[in-house]
Parts: structure tokens; C-alpha cells; sequence
């Protein structure tokens, strides 16, 4: 896999029929290896390690609805409340972060309504600030601190 702009970590993979695999913590199983799971599982990693998330506050690929079709969020945090605090679109290493990818974590964010949002390719991070009030959107330098 490609090296990333994230700190590493001890990671487990194992291959199954000629395809690797990689053990996510969060899902407690092993995972197909792809270049957008290996950026999940460093921002993981990195919410965890670096960030002191709560492990039991963090969901990975989980469901949600949108204009009547089933999508997959690639990173929700939650709030000590169960609310969603944070949530994270990855995109493998080569994937450019346009607009697209804005929109499309945009969109997620509509159903979720998180205060923070975070697009990442492994190489750059965008992590940005959301008044749903307002609409406006503020650019941050740092993920948020997780209270």
C-alpha cells in the first residue's frame, strides 16, 4: 500500500485466496485491503492514537438514507450524548479531493448534521467546521478535540 500522511500504527493483515486482508478494531474482523480502507483504518488510528477518541464512539462503514438510497458513511464519530460529532469521507491515496468529494460529504453530513466533517486521501486532510444554522462552513487547521 501506498505510504500516507498519517503516523503509522501496528496494523494485522493476512491473506485469504491470494487477497489481502486487514484487521479493523472497530469491526473487531478482518477487512478486504484497498487503498480507501487503508486510509480508514490510518484515520482511525489516528482518531484513536493521537486524538483519544473513544473507541465504543466510533463507527465505521455505517448505513444511512439518502433521497431514499442506502449509502455507507466511512467514519461516524459520536458525541458522549450519541450524537454525531464528526464525520469522515476517505478516499484512496490517488483520488484528487475536488468538489465531489466536498459534495458528497456534504450531502452524508445533511442526514448526520455534525458539527465537524473531515475529507482525507491519506496525503491531504481537509477538516472543517459546520453551522447548520448558518450554512457556513469554517476550515480548520487541526481535527477537533474530542469533549
Amino acid at each position: 500500500m501506498a505510504p500516507l500522511n498519517l503516523p503509522p500504527f501496528d496494523y494485522k493483515t493476512k491473506q485469504v485466496e491470494g487477497k489481502l486482508y486487514i484487521f479493523d478494531l472497530l469491526r473487531r474482523k478482518y477487512v478486504r485491503l484497498s487503498p480507501e480502507e487503508w486510509v480508514r483504518q490510518h484515520i482511525v488510528n489516528l482518531l484513536l492514537t493521537h486524538y483519544a477518541y473513544p473507541k465504543a464512539l466510533i463507527r465505521s462503514e455505517g448505513g444511512l438514507t439518502l433521497n431514499q438510497t442506502q449509502k455507507r458513511t466511512d467514519v461516524v464519530v459520536f458525541d458522549r450524548q450519541g450524537q454525531p460529532f464528526l464525520v469522515v469521507e476517505c478516499k484512496a491515496s490517488h483520488i484528487t479531493l475536488t468538489q465531489t468529494v466536498f459534495d458528497q460529504i456534504a450531502r452524508y453530513n445533511h442526514v448526520h448534521r455534525a458539527p465537524y466533517v473531515v475529507i482525507s486521501n491519506g496525503l491531504t486532510h481537509y477538516c472543517c467546521c459546520v453551522n447548520h444554522d448558518t450554512a457556513e462552513v469554517q476550515f480548520m487547521d487541526d481535527f477537533p478535540a474530542f469533549v
